[in-house]
């Protein structure tokens, strides 16, 4: 007969990572599921998105714009202690994958949840720019507005989610008052196409990056990120653990934060 201290779930501290122009805000379905669960719980807005005080304007790079991650996971415990379970989603995968490189001891997993993903040899903006090759002529961006900034590096673009964008590419199965908050607290987002670090193809390194365990959750219904362009990612990193959610579209915490919790769960019991 199992002990009950082997049939016990795993208990892990989760870093939840949000998407371009959402912020914390937006995992308060997972957020509340896994403290119910005993789980420890960051959710973090990056640099200029959710309650964060900047301007988009204000942030000069895309490791300003991650630095609430990368600060998060260096103070996490030493080596040797618990690690964490970083869980990003859409672009905040980028933002993942750069905390991956820089302390790969501190993480146990790092889920991507319909998010990009870039793999080692490829500069990290290759998702990026794969992911507007396949919407922009398709005109899948339908109501989004490109918004001229000027920052430390420049003149650059940040881009404005458009309320049918919301509801027909992101929200499409999520439920009505989740896409009504989305509407009012999406803000103008960076993604830093034009940043160094983007265009670094020896950043992500097989010993860092590539050493930490990936899971990649595809959202079955995205309208936005397809799964073609899903599966895309993950055939570019051999070795990746493959979730599937039915149903989910862009949003896949609001449209399936249970189903989202069960595959983090899996994870959490998975890895140490």
């Amino acid at each position: 007969m199992e002990s009950s201290s082997s049939s016990k779930k795993k208990k892990k501290h989760f870093v939840l990572v949000h998407g371009l122009c959402h912020g914390a805000w937006c995992w308060y379905r997972v957020a509340a599921a896994l403290r119910s669960e005993g789980h420890r719980l960051t959710a973090l807005d990056l640099a200029a998105a959710g309650v964060h005080p900047a301007r988009v304007d204000e942030v000069g790079s895309f490791e300003e714009y991650s630095r609430p991650l990368l600060d998060a996971v260096a103070a996490a415990a030493p080596e040797g202690e618990e690690r964490l379970v970083l869980v990003g989603h859409s672009h905040g995968g980028l933002s993942l994958a750069l905390a991956m490189e820089r302390f790969p001891e501190k993480i146990a997993a790092a889920v991507f949840d319909a998010a990009a993903m870039p793999c080692v040899g490829k500069p990290m903006g290759v998702t990026t720019e794969e992911f507007m090759r396949r919407t922009a002529p398709e005109g899948l961006l339908m109501d989004c507005e490109m918004v001229a900034i000027n920052n430390r590096q420049g003149a650059g673009v940040a881009i404005n989610m458009g309320p049918n964008f919301l509801a027909h590419k992101y929200y499409q199965q999520s439920p009505a008052e989740d896409l009504a908050l989305a509407k009012m607290l999406v803000r103008p987002g960076n993604q830093f196409m034009d940043d160094p670090v983007m265009k670094d193809a020896g950043l992500l390194t097989n010993g860092n990056y590539g050493s930490v365990k990936k899971v990649y959750v595809v959202a079955m219904a995205d309208g936005s990120s397809t799964e073609e362009m899903q599966r895309w990612m993950v055939d570019m990193s051999p070795g990746t653990d493959v979730e599937e959610i039915a149903g989910a579209d862009h949003a896949v915490m609001s449209s399936k934060p249970r189903e989202l919790c069960d595959v983090l769960n899996k994870i959490a019991n998975k890895y140490e």
